[in-house]
């Protein structure tokens, strides 16, 4: 392995266990004083954590698309570096999909193998010129998992959108997406019907493109854009995960800023869609059992998931008096030990009224303490800690 000297030149790291390919591509940048190369002979798999990542300033990935654990990988490293770190892909199965899926994880060039090192030389130049201009800012997808039920997953997804949404400086740029097929309550809680016909988009998936996202589009009349779906009580979730995932590349195509609203079983399509949210919430509420739930599920997340950085959400959250008998704040962040994201006022008056009159709460009530306590946790993170769009996974391993 060559040493980098990242105290003069930009360093290109080479990662792919195809020796030969990874060797010439080397040598080519070998005698560019301008750039230092460093090679790293394994699968990405296997090379996702090597210290020299914390160097590179691009990262050039030989990659075996036939091989699930490669593409998991890489979409994982493209999430840690938080498209900080322009990535380079090389691969030789190559098809529509798997392109759309590059773009959608924010791949900065992808080549076709065999392909001339000299044009890998190239690829990495005006990668690094594209990243001394800075990162794109992406957009940001959050998605909200119950913990247990009737906790209010769906009013907070809601109110999550509508302070993404005031929060964009342009028009028409927030989505919610109900992908709780069975029960669908986005709807009926904004008062909107659901135009995404599962029965005609299900029969033909191909027809599902841009033009027809606009037709199953509903709108609700402060701008925030919805898609849903009729609920179907007594049917369980059936959908092809291809399905769901292409949705959600169109609609994270469309729209800068996208929160899912997540059915609490977990479905074929749960893991990439988390894989592709930008934060992932779990939400419970204050009781003991809720607590309990909502821990057991961040944790479970976690260890499914190791890229993903679950938080809780306890919502109807009562302070204590400090002599009190019920659970104190303390208490709630012993419980989740580590995991809370922070907590949510209880105000069923208002929330109640909003959704029986199909509103947000700013609507009925300006600066509410359930908006302010989700202002908080919504946008407290970092724009480094960004990832990428839902993906189109499933179709391309």
């Amino acid at each position: 392995m060559m040493q980098a000297d990242t105290n003069t030149t930009p360093t290109i790291l080479l990662i792919g266990a195809e020796t030969e390919l990874i060797d010439a591509i080397a040598a080519t940048l070998g005698p560019v004083r301008s750039v230092t190369a460093v090679v790293v002979h394994k699968p990405v798999e296997s090379a996702a954590r090597q210290p020299e990542l914390e160097q590179a300033s691009v990262i050039v990935v030989d990659l075996d698309s036939r091989r699930r654990e490669s593409l998991l990988a890489l979409q994982g490293l493209i999430a840690r570096l938080g498209l900080a770190v322009p990535v380079i892909v090389l691969t030789d199965g190559f098809d529509d999909a798997l392109a759309r899926w590059f773009m959608q994880i924010r791949v900065a060039d992808f080549l076709r193998k065999p392909v001339d090192p000299k044009e890998v030389l190239r690829a990495c130049i005006r990668a690094l010129r594209g990243a001394v201009e800075g990162p794109s800012s992406g957009g940001e997808i959050l998605s909200f998992l119950s913990a247990a039920g009737g906790v209010g997953v769906t009013t907070l997804a809601i109110e999550a959108a509508m302070l993404q949404m005031r929060d964009s400086k342009e028009a028409d740029t927030t989505c919610l997406v109900d992908l709780d097929w069975q029960n669908s309550a986005c709807a009926d809680y904004l008062d909107l019907e659901p135009r995404l016909d599962l029965d005609e988009v299900m029969s033909a998936p191909e027809r599902l493109d841009a033009q027809l996202l606009e037709v199953m589009l509903s709108r609700h009349k402060c701008g925030l854009s919805l898609i849903a779906t009729k609920s179907r009580p007594t049917q369980a979730n059936f959908l092809d995960p291809a399905f769901v995932l292409r949705l959600l590349d169109l609609v994270s195509a469309r729209f800068e800023r996208v929160v899912i609203d997540l059915p609490r079983s977990w479905e074929t399509w749960t893991d990439q869609v988390l894989l592709g949210s930008s934060r992932v919430f779990v939400v419970t509420d204050m009781t003991v059992p809720g607590l309990r739930a909502g821990r057991r599920w961040a944790s479970a997340v976690a260890a499914r998931l190791p890229d993903i950085k679950p938080k809780v959400i306890v919502n109807r959250f009562e302070q204590q008096l400090l002599f009190g008998t019920g659970l104190r704040r303390v208490d709630v962040e012993r419980a989740l030990d580590g995991f809370l994201a922070g907590t949510v006022s209880n105000n069923y008056k208002l929330v109640r009224e909003a959704i029986d009159r199909g509103l947000p709460l700013e609507d009925i009530k300006a600066g509410s303490n359930v908006s302010s306590d989700l202002k908080k946790i919504v946008f407290n993170q970092s724009t480094a800690e960004l990832r990428s769009s839902p993906t189109s996974l499933s179709n391309v391993a």
